[in-house]
């Protein structure tokens, strides 16, 4: 049995949660929140989540978590087959998860008002100025494929989308206006849609508080 330490409010655990689900894979959740901080820490050092715990082989870190279950279990694909657009997928993926979802993290957002004294509205427009500025990106992205399609890179989710849900449902939460990015919200849609994608929100995992 896979075990997944992540808690519901967690966009990198919720990627990792679809893939599983994706995938038809079972496992056990694990609350952070109720196993609590330091005794995570005993599991993963890094303190961030998630961790997949596969016959106790410990995995940290959401990408490096995907790619694990991707070569592990193949089936079905998560990645386009095509090289280019292989490496377009990943491209985007790491966009959100390098570029974007660092700068707007609690804890970045702790230390803006706790170090620096900031508002909680000077945090809000700091979140929504690097969550327009990658959601701008992206957008122009999608809009330069070479064959519109329903998902990011394709007729069914990749990684790329597994990325970009939790990353637009953290838009939402904040207020950010997303109308600018049709392409962006359609695919989102078209995600949320499926089951598996369903079973990995925040309101699904038995720790979901509201």
């Amino acid at each position: 049995m896979l075990k997944l330490y992540s808690m519901d409010f967690n966009s990198a655990g919720q990627r990792v949660r679809t893939a599983l689900h994706l995938k038809g894979l079972e496992f056990e959740y694990i609350s952070i929140k109720k196993l609590g901080w330091d005794a995570y820490r005993k599991v993963n050092p890094q303190g961030l989540a998630p961790t997949l715990d596969v016959d106790d082989k410990l995995f940290a870190q959401s990408t490096a978590i995907f790619e694990f279950i991707e070569e592990t279990w193949p089936e079905p694909p998560l990645l386009p087959a095509d090289p280019v657009a292989r490496a377009q997928c990943r491209a985007f993926a790491q966009h959100v998860a390098c570029d974007m979802h660092p700068l707007h993290i609690s804890r970045v957002r702790k230390y803006l008002t706790g170090t620096f004294g900031l508002s909680e509205a000077q945090t809000r427009q700091w979140y929504g100025h690097w969550m327009a500025t990658g959601l701008t990106a992206l957008e122009e992205t999608l809009r330069r494929r070479p064959k519109q399609s329903p998902f990011c890179f394709g007729d069914r989710p990749t990684m790329a989308d597994l990325y970009l849900v939790p990353e637009v449902m953290n838009g939402r939460r904040y207020g950010c206006d997303l109308t600018p990015y049709p392409l962006v919200t359609a695919i989102d849609a078209a995600c949320r849609a499926l089951p598996a994608f369903q079973a990995g929100m925040p309101e699904r995992q038995p720790d979901f508080e509201g």
